[in-house]
């Protein structure tokens, strides 16, 4: 069975308390859950491509080691976590870029455990995946929901595919940052299931979006739709959080609209490779492209009111 869904069990951060974890990635996610790791008691190797961001951590946690390279953050790690941008990087810290050898794969010990964190294609995983288990360690993909707001509070939602085996070895780690976590199933379920997350979640703030603007076209302030529409069937996490971002303009990004055109991307990629007809989450690209095209890439995601409305991104 791979339906098995947990939540946040308080005394689990003893179970990796004195353990040591390697983290790459300090993104708007990464740091967040560096910081929930380190409360757990747990001792942190950690690799950024920027070193600042990891200088910067050291400085504010006692049980944090900067490493050089990504192939030294799992000298002596019981786990390994990555949280990055998308299977490029990925491919690159754990495999090394050709002709070097600094991949975190040319490190890990046989029976070693890699939990991908990030958003990676689905198609991808499975090669890494199959490439990494050649080597006797395990591959679990467990991409997250829920924001930076969620990985602050450590109350993510995390979706995990790999074999039952690996699951079990993950879980501990992940219940120190999730609260729901579900074993989809085998490997790629999870970032399947990250998929279908944000398909809904960008073609519903394309709905919010197109609802508000329609709202103040009329007249009517898109801040009573808002309330109007709670607790009703159009009721959403997208219409509380999203509508809330759009109606006060405020798009500072909790997660980008680079990376969430990303992810829709790869959607269609799984879609075709499965002749699947996606129709509206194609509609929905061409949004998140022109605010790639209009340089708002690095804008919250609920910014997509811009591409809607047609308005341009205000000069700071």
């Amino acid at each position: 069975m791979h339906d098995t869904e947990m939540t946040m069990d308080p005394n689990k951060s003893k179970e990796v308390a004195g353990l040591t974890v390697g983290l790459i990635g300090l993104g708007l996610m990464g740091t967040p859950m560096a910081h929930k790791l380190s409360q757990s008691g747990a001792m942190l190797r950690v690799w950024n491509r920027n070193q600042s961001k990891s200088s910067q951590l050291a400085t504010e946690l006692d049980n944090v080691y900067v490493c050089k390279t990504p192939c030294d953050v799992s000298e002596g790690a019981d786990v390994t976590i990555l949280i990055l941008t998308d299977a490029e990087a990925v491919d690159e810290v754990v495999f090394g870029a050709e002709g070097n050898s600094e991949g975190l794969a040319n490190n890990l010990k046989p029976g070693s455990l890699l939990i991908d964190m990030g958003t990676t294609s689905v198609l991808k995983t499975r090669a890494f995946a199959t490439k990494l288990e050649m080597s006797g360690s395990e591959w679990v993909d467990a991409p997250v929901s829920g924001g930076t707001t969620a990985a602050e509070s450590g109350t993510l939602t995390i979706m995990v595919g790999g074999s039952n085996q690996a699951f079990k070895k993950a879980l501990p780690w992940l219940q120190i940052l999730g609260e729901r976590i579900t074993h989809v199933g085998d490997t790629g379920a999870g970032q399947i299931a990250k998929s279908a997350n944000q398909m809904i979640v960008g073609l519903t703030i394309g709905a919010v979006a197109e609802a508000f603007t329609l709202a103040d076209a009329n007249g009517v302030e898109p801040a009573k739709i808002r309330e109007a529409l709670f607790g009703g069937f159009a009721h959403s996490r997208i219409l509380e959080l999203h509508g809330e971002r759009m109606i006060k303009k405020d798009f500072q990004a909790r997660a980008k609209c680079s990376i969430q055109r990303k992810d829709i991307k790869e959607a269609i990629e799984l879609a075709s490779a499965s002749n699947c007809n996606l129709p509206s989450l194609e509609t929905n690209l061409k949004l998140w492209d022109y605010m790639i095209e209009e340089n708002m890439g690095d804008l919250d995601h609920s910014a997509l009111l811009l591409a809607i409305s047609g308005q341009k991104k205000e000069a700071p």
